[in-house]
């Protein structure tokens, strides 16, 4: 067997492993407390607005991830590759040393994606970001309001001592 069909051939074996983590997820979720779905939104309190994403509807690979790290980053196959085989939507997440918080959040952060893409601008994460952005802006123009009475408080100021 030539080298590069050896890497064929474990790269077949990863996909046809890819749902053996499964079962083990589902015992896991039996002895959870909460009872929340499994896709949330990441950092919402309130993600039940968001679509739902099917296993069915998703290609997963683990590569190589880049980026800082030295011989930990680049020995391990520790980053995400998530498909949204529907629609095309490709995330890829390496921001833990965990395979499996890597999963998580690609699932995460694919299903505010996936809703932005099929809601538009009646998702609740454009709501959001839209609500953030007001809040920004209205404190960036209150920050210059105070900075113009602080120079006109200072302008009077020295006024008055001449």
């Amino acid at each position: 067997m030539n080298v590069p069909s050896l890497f064929h051939f474990t790269f077949l074996l990863r996909e046809l492993q890819t749902p053996s983590w499964r079962p083990w997820i589902l015992r896991k979720q039996q002895f959870s407390l909460p009872r929340l779905p499994l896709l949330q939104a990441a950092g919402k309190k309130n993600s039940f607005n968001l679509l739902g994403l099917t296993e069915a509807e998703l290609k997963e690979q683990f590569v190589r991830g880049d980026g800082p790290g030295g011989q930990a980053t680049n020995k391990t196959n520790n980053c995400v590759v998530l498909k949204h085989i529907p629609s095309g939507i490709v995330v890829k997440c390496h921001q833990t040393r965990s395979v499996e918080q890597n999963r998580k959040l690609a699932r995460e952060i694919l299903q505010e994606k996936v809703d932005l893409f099929y809601k538009g601008e009646d998702s609740e994460v454009f709501k959001e970001k839209k609500a953030s952005e007001k809040k920004k802006q209205e404190k960036k123009r209150r920050a210059k309001e105070n900075l113009e009475r602080k120079k006109h408080f200072k302008e009077m100021q020295q006024l008055d001592k001449k």
